[in-house]
This record gives structure tokens, sequence and C-alpha cells, in this order.
């Protein structure tokens, strides 16, 4: 298989990672790396609002395709996790590493080349993460590479007790119904939950592992917290989560 050359752009202060085409596969502030810059992206946090703040840096998050790295640095330098992240193409953590201030493998940071799906499925893997960031989008940016009911099946079973996965999807495409019921059969339609669509289209999922979404006026005491803390407009983000609700 012949992967993308990773490149780069620069526009008003932020570095742009791309994959051979005009998309864009990830950004970063130059001079504030640890800032998440892309809306979509910020809203893959959104799982803080599931946990109390005494358990944001508790347990190990895995991101499942690394991009420029944004929510492996914040989840690794901001909320001082155990972090891996699971990357096919080798030229995004070269980039990553050279670019975007991806910091050396150590104790708690762990990058990994390998692909998500065989990832996921290894037994090894069973309950070690407590927080599943999952965006995996080829160069074209067309839908999601790894989409049916076995891969999130697998990464359910990664996830520990109490565990959240949030997922990028495009909630324009066509697929995205789909996707949608492929998430809800492995965890349950009452474990899922999904944002209002970004203005580029992306919608984020949440799916959680025998837990619930707590009441609103907890989610916004923790927006408070996490938009005061971390500088991401999680203020808005109870007003833009939905529950699935099963077609039919």
């Amino acid at each position: 298989m012949t992967l993308p050359p990773a490149t780069l752009s620069e526009a008003d202060g932020v570095r742009y990672l791309h994959l051979g085409t005009e998309w864009v596969q990830g950004a970063m502030q130059i001079r504030a790396p640890n800032q998440v810059e892309l809306e979509y992206v910020q809203r893959m946090l959104v799982w803080l609002l599931w946990r109390a703040e005494s358990e944001w840096s508790h347990g190990r998050a895995v991101q499942l395709g690394l991009g420029a790295g944004a929510l492996t640095r914040f989840c690794y330098r901001v909320l001082h996790m155990k972090t891996t992240a699971v990357e096919l193409n080798p030229a995004v953590i070269g980039v990553a590493r050279l670019w975007f201030h991806l910091p050396a493998d150590n104790d708690r940071l762990l990058v990994v080349e390998a692909d998500a799906a065989r990832w996921v499925a290894d037994p090894a893997h069973l309950q070690s993460a407590h927080v599943l960031n999952v965006d995996l989008y080829d160069h074209e940016a067309a839908s999601p590479v790894l989409d049916d009911e076995a891969f999130y099946a697998a990464c359910r079973g990664v996830l520990a007790e109490g565990g959240l996965m949030t997922v990028n999807l495009f909630g324009r495409h066509a697929s995205f119904d789909a996707s949608l019921e492929c998430i809800a059969a492995a965890f349950g339609p009452d474990r899922v939950w999904h944002l209002a669509p970004t203005r580029e289209g992306n919608t984020i999922v949440v799916a959680a592992r025998d837990v619930r979404l707590p009441e609103r006026g907890i989610q916004l005491q923790r927006a408070d917290i996490i938009e005061s803390r971390f500088k991401l407009p999680a203020r808005r983000w109870p007003r833009l989560i939905k529950p699935h609700i099963v077609s039919g």
C-alpha cells in the first residue's frame, strides 16, 4: 500500500498538515502548540464533560490517527495523561515530531506505527484505555477508512469501564447515519450521543462504556472550568449534545 506524503503549509501563525492534497489533516498555532486549533478537534475533547474534574488526568488516552498531534499533545502535556497514538503513515509521525512539537516516546507517551484496526483487535489492548479519540480519514478526507460495527465493537473492547470514545465523522455525508448505527450497535443506543456539526460539517460522536451523560447543571459547571482552564469553547458544548435516536 502506497501512503501519501505529509506536506505543510502556514498562514496567520498557524501551521497545517496535508497528505498530498489541499485538505487540512491537522493544525497547530506555532506560538502556542499546546492549544487545540481546529474546532472539530476541540470538540473531540467533549468527553471531559462526562468525567469529574478530579478524573480528567486519570488513566490512558489513545488516539487512532495522529494527524498533527493536537489531541496527543493536549492529553500528554496539558492533562498529563498516559498517552498512546496509533498512526499507519510513518511520514505523518516524522512530520509531527519535526514540525508539530510531538515529543519523543517516554514512560508516559508512546507513538505506534500500526494499523488501527489491528491495534484495537489485539487482545493485549483490552480495557487498556479510558479515553479513545478516533479520527481516521485518508488523504482525500472523504469518509472514515475504518467504519463498521466490528471496528467499533473492538474500540469498545479497548475501553475500560467508564471509558469514553469520541469519533470525527462528516455529519452531512451520506454515510453518517450508517456510521452512527454501527456505533450504537457496538455500544448500545442509550450510550451514544452526537454534537451538532461544525461549520465545515464535522460531527463528533461520543460513545460511552457503562457511563451516562451527567445532568445539565453538572455539564455546565464542568464546561465553565474547561473553558477557563484550557481556553476551549466548552460553554457551548452542552447545548450541542444530542442523544442518539433509534430509527424506525
